[in-house]
């Protein structure tokens, strides 16, 4: 992948985070490139984890840079990533926090058509969603994607950096809503 610097790509969020997250200003630049991951890889991460972080204005300044790098198909993806765990992340932590087995057999009937057939490699739609998984706390999605991953071929450095790319851009978004005028 071609390396390419936070200053191209988000700068307008890179200068919004006050001085009191400054680390997150080198973290955003560093985990936006890897020699584990393809750019299609690092920009449906990027995507799915924005909109997982629910700060609308590091949303759009994702989506809109991603979309200089992602298909058509790739970009919608990545947004049915973010979608379907946040329906998942939060029916699978139920069954499995609320410690009743019986809830565990019972059928989710949730309509989930897009995971078979996502429009991408399924490598790639399996990581947006360990992704978003990972942002929204749920170890059982976590798990199931992580085992989907490595059996069908990625390395671990590859989903340890993009579960380090969701987790810095949950923080940027953390440290953008914590920002006052005054910062």
């Amino acid at each position: 992948m071609t390396a390419t610097t936070v200053t191209e790509v988000l700068g307008a969020i890179r200068d919004a985070i006050p001085d009191w997250a400054k680390d997150l200003r080198i973290n955003l630049g560093n985990v936006l490139t890897s020699p584990h991951l393809s750019e299609q890889q690092i920009w449906g991460t990027s995507v799915a984890s924005a909109i997982a972080t629910r700060n609308k204005r590091l949303r759009e300044a994702v989506v809109a840079e991603a979309a200089r790098h992602l298909s058509e198909p790739a970009l919608a993806a990545a947004r049915t990533a973010a979608a379907l765990m946040g329906m998942n992340n939060i029916y699978y932590r139920f069954t499995h926090l609320v410690g009743d087995e019986e809830y565990r057999r019972l059928p989710a009937r949730l309509r989930m058509q897009a995971i078979a057939n996502p429009g991408v490699d399924r490598v790639d739609f399996e990581l947006w969603s360990l992704a978003v998984s990972a942002i929204n706390g749920c170890g059982m999605c976590m798990e199931a994607h992580e085992h989907h991953l490595t059996e069908g071929g990625l390395k671990r450095e590859a989903v340890q950096d993009a579960v380090r790319l969701a987790a810095v851009l949950n923080g940027v978004a953390v440290a953008l809503e914590g920002a006052t005028p005054a910062d």
